[in-house]
């Protein structure tokens, strides 16, 4: 698997993992959002970790339409738990938080996700359903833009309604679905849900 790592420091409390948007249609670990969530992460001196799922850049294997995915992440989440021994805070933008929430729900090292993005309507021909969230009660906070074409805001808001607290949604006026142009306030918010949520100065 072919990975990125962004130190931490050594006062770390948390290590995080960022997950890239879809692999057939261009997505990376090298994703303008997926690394201003890996610098939102790492400006608390997270170790922060980016990979590249299965047949995407020099990661071997074939794009499984999020099933292997799901492993893929298992396994990074793995990695940072063997590496650090600090509990875990997951990020994804769009397949990658559909993918990553999945994981990080049923994954008790994983203290908080975030999911950016997230596709309520199909990209690849696919639906994606999110019932395995209505039973994650771990702090979770969603963003996406009110121009969002694969999240438009009343069905997200519908979506976001019934997933248990801790929860946060944010919109960001005028954003798209890639946060053209507003990938500063994607990533202020980010960071100040992580110093509300964690506790961190």
């Amino acid at each position: 698997m072919e990975a990125l790592l962004n130190g931490g420091t050594p006062q770390a409390s948390h290590a995080a993992l960022v997950c890239h948007p879809h692999p057939l249609y261009g997505g990376t670990m090298h994703n303008k959002v997926v690394f201003h969530a890996m610098k939102a992460c790492n400006s608390f001196g997270f170790p922060t970790l980016r990979f590249n799922f299965r047949g995407t850049g020099l990661s071997k294997g074939e794009h499984d339409h999020g099933q292997g995915e799901l492993d893929d992440v298992r396994t990074a989440l793995d990695w940072l738990d063997r590496e650090y021994r600090l509990p875990l805070v997951l990020a994804g933008f769009s397949f990658g938080a559909a993918v990553g929430l999945r994981a990080a729900c049923s994954d008790d090292r994983v203290q908080a996700a975030v999911g950016l993005g997230i596709p309520v309507t199909p990209i690849d021909d696919r639906r994606y359903e999110y019932s395995f969230v209505e039973s994650c009660r771990k702090p979770k906070l969603f963003v996406s833009g009110t121009r969002d074409q694969f999240g438009p805001s009343a069905r997200l808001r519908e979506l976001v309604d019934t997933f248990p607290e801790p929860k946060k949604l944010v919109l960001i006026e005028s954003a798209d679905h890639f946060f053209e142009g507003r990938l500063r306030e994607m990533r202020e918010t980010i960071e100040g849900w992580l110093r509300e949520t964690l506790g961190k100065n």
